[in-house]
């Protein structure tokens, strides 16, 4: 007797914290892009979208070697062509690549926006996944501090359209230039060798390879002990400090609430000057939503001429979260019509309906089931739909439908209408 295989197939898992989007869910991730989307028009800001794996050293040199970024999160391999090769962890260093490599930076000045999935081989938790979503924006070759001003205000802007203006809190720093760093990361090194006893493991680690990153330790008895560290702003320079100034009143002019945050160094190595993140108490340790800055050195860091540059990336995840906390989800996916219909020359005529409305911008689904009317009827109700177009034989040979409202009162009588197809488009044209 032949073995039954058929149930023997290991049922396939999708791989951990890299999640699928349903149907249910995509709705409110498409209400989020086409805001976003919005906001960027009326912004001027142009879309690019690069691949999603590249040669790993544009990473390592545009990150830094010693973020933890590029030391423990990257997912790394050598292809069949043994190149080094990543799936890209964020977009920044992705839209510069091919800002140098295509000639936009010699056009002149640009505003780039992108979104798409990122990867960092980190632990899944509650707004944070292995494969996330990022949109974020890149102005490249701008240096006055209105483009600052604007970048901030823009992810500000965008994020109080999405209706979260109860919720956030934006921080602001100056990380100063290189010189200015350097002259910290010195004092900085100096005073916590005397404390190092006290560090957390990672922290003690960093203070050799990247001592910044140490004031954005999660860690309580760091942070107890980061409140009496040397300031950055102590350090910078006349320039850097006005420049830093500016952006605070330009901020202040424009009627954008923010808090200062010497302890704000972002996570990679390419920051200079402004420093961002926008941030929420409503997703626990998961706080930040925008994080960006400043990063005048990139673009000539990785091959390119000297640009100043500003950008900033959201978290998709977690607006989500964030957005559907305590809210229903708007059903935009709900249908205006539903068209029952049986009989061969019925089915034939409704695609013609469903086709036609369609056409003018109707949501319309059609029933393929060839149930009796009544069961239809009955899904037609179920799926939320406005209106139900009812098409029998006789009515597909006049070329007429049955119009029904399925919204009405319960109380009243659901009244039905005989039309042909051209009124019923001019009427919902």
């Amino acid at each position: 007797m032949s073995k039954n295989l058929g149930n023997t197939h290991k049922k396939l898992q999708g791989l951990r914290g890299m999640p699928d989007l349903l149907p249910n869910e995509i709705n409110l991730w498409q209400k989020i892009e086409n805001t976003a989307r919005l906001h960027f028009k009326r912004t001027s800001i142009l879309e690019i979208r690069t691949p999603i794996l590249e040669v790993t050293e544009l990473f390592a040199r545009g990150i830094g070697e010693a973020t933890d970024v590029v030391g423990k999160e990257m997912y790394s391999f050598l292809d069949k062509g043994e190149r080094n090769c990543t799936l890209r962890p964020e977009g920044t260093a992705s839209v510069v690549r091919a800002s140098i490599q295509h000639g936009l930076i010699n056009q002149g000045p640009q505003k780039l926006w992108y979104s798409g999935p990122m990867f960092r081989y980190e632990r899944p938790q509650n707004g944070r996944q292995r494969q996330f979503h990022q949109i974020g924006v890149e102005y490249l070759g701008f240096n006055d501090p209105r483009s600052d001003i604007e970048a901030i205000s823009l992810a500000w802007d965008l994020l109080i359209d999405l209706g979260l203006s109860e919720i956030i809190k934006l921080e602001i720093n100056s990380l100063g230039d290189l010189k200015d760093r350097s002259i910290y990361r010195q004092e900085l090194v100096e005073w916590l060798n005397k404390r190092k006893e006290s560090l957390d493991e990672d922290s003690k680690i960093r203070l050799s390879t990247n001592p910044l990153r140490i004031l954005d330790s999660k860690n309580p008895q760091t942070r107890q002990l980061l409140k009496e560290a040397p300031s950055l702003i102590n350090s910078l320079s006349d320039e850097s400090l006005e420049r830093y100034c500016e952006v605070k009143s330009g901020l202040t002019s424009l009627g954008i609430p923010f808090t200062e945050n010497v302890n704000l160094v972002r996570g990679l190595d390419y920051y200079s000057h402004t420093a961002f993140e926008i941030t929420t108490k409503k997703l626990g340790s998961q706080a930040t939503i925008c994080g960006g800055g400043r990063y005048d050195g990139l673009v000539e860091q990785l091959g390119g001429i000297s640009t100043p540059s500003i950008g900033w990336a959201m978290g998709m995840e977690r607006l989500v979260l964030l957005i559907s906390q305590g809210k229903s989800v708007n059903n935009d996916h709900i249908p205006n019509f539903y068209v029952v219909n049986r009989g061969k020359m019925a089915e034939t005529f409704a695609q013609i309906v469903t086709r036609s409305l369609r056409l003018k911008d109707q949501t319309v689904e059609i029933d393929f089931t060839r149930a009796n009317f009544s069961k239809q009827l009955k899904r037609a109700d179920k799926s939320g739909a406005r209106w139900a177009i009812m098409i029998g034989e006789n009515e597909a040979k006049g070329g007429k439908i049955i119009l029904k409202d399925l919204r009405l009162d319960p109380k009243k009588v659901s009244k039905e209408e005989l039309i042909d197809l051209e009124t019923l488009l001019i009427r919902f044209d």
